[in-house]
């Protein structure tokens, strides 16, 4: 594989360079000390992996991760252990190493990124979106294609590699990502108010401050998509 390394410290990068010079799989194209730098590389040059910190000046790694349209896999590297659950958010990561890193949670790391490289899924075998019509959501459960009103629908939750699609009747847990999701789904009803979180506009109940009240759940709003959701409000 391919790989980038993005640190801005010297010594990491050195480590994390050294560890990938024991694993023949590898083959190093370029470390960068920040990701403004390792952007420009990206947009002429294609990697496989990515050995990302978090903490760098100006531009974390979730900032980085997010410029990106079609991130490679991406192996965090950092010193800390508290964002690993927000780690997960994103279905590029592969793995979330604490440094100091140790050879053989590396080897770990590396043996998750090439399983994911060469898994096949069996047709019809994971729960997934297949299709929508109408008002109509066709969701792929256990070979079935499940049939959901689309309007019913009040909120959808990434959760790692599934997403949980609530309705007023059932809720669902398919194999699938947010943007999948997202393409099938009515911009007049629904709008994603956060990386993890899509709602339906119409079923809000209260907003306070950056959340928003559906039935139970109480929803984030990140900054950058209150703007919108503030314009499709029929305010007073």
């Amino acid at each position: 594989m391919n790989c980038i390394i993005i640190d801005d410290e010297a010594t990491a990068r050195a480590i994390i360079g050294q560890l990938c010079s024991k694993v023949a799989s590898l083959n190093i194209l370029e470390e960068f000390p920040n990701a403004i730098q390792a952007i420009k590389y990206l947009n002429q040059n294609e990697v496989d992996l990515i050995f990302l910190d978090i903490h760098m000046p100006d531009f974390t790694g979730f900032d980085f991760i997010e410029t990106l349209k079609n991130p490679p896999k991406i192996v965090l590297t950092t010193s800390d252990a508290n964002f690993a659950i927000q780690a997960f958010e994103y279905d590029c990561i592969v793995d979330y190493l604490v440094k100091p890193i140790t050879p053989e949670r590396f080897q770990k790391a590396i043996q998750k990124a090439e399983a994911v490289k060469s898994v096949v899924k069996p047709k019809g075998d994971a729960n997934k979106v297949e299709t929508s019509s109408g008002n109509d959501l066709y969701v792929n459960i256990d070979r079935r294609l499940i049939k959901i009103d689309i309007p019913s629908i009040y909120l959808v939750e990434a959760k790692g590699d599934y997403i949980h699609v609530k309705t007023e009747d059932k809720n669902y847990t398919v194999h699938s990502t947010l943007k999948k999701i997202e393409e099938k789904l009515p911009d007049s009803l629904f709008l994603k108010v956060h990386r993890s979180y899509i709602i339906n506009v119409d079923k809000i109940i209260d907003i306070e401050d950056n959340s928003v009240l559906i039935k139970k759940d109480v929803i984030p709003v990140s900054r950058s998509n209150r703007p919108e959701l503030m314009k499709r409000l029929n305010l007073l």
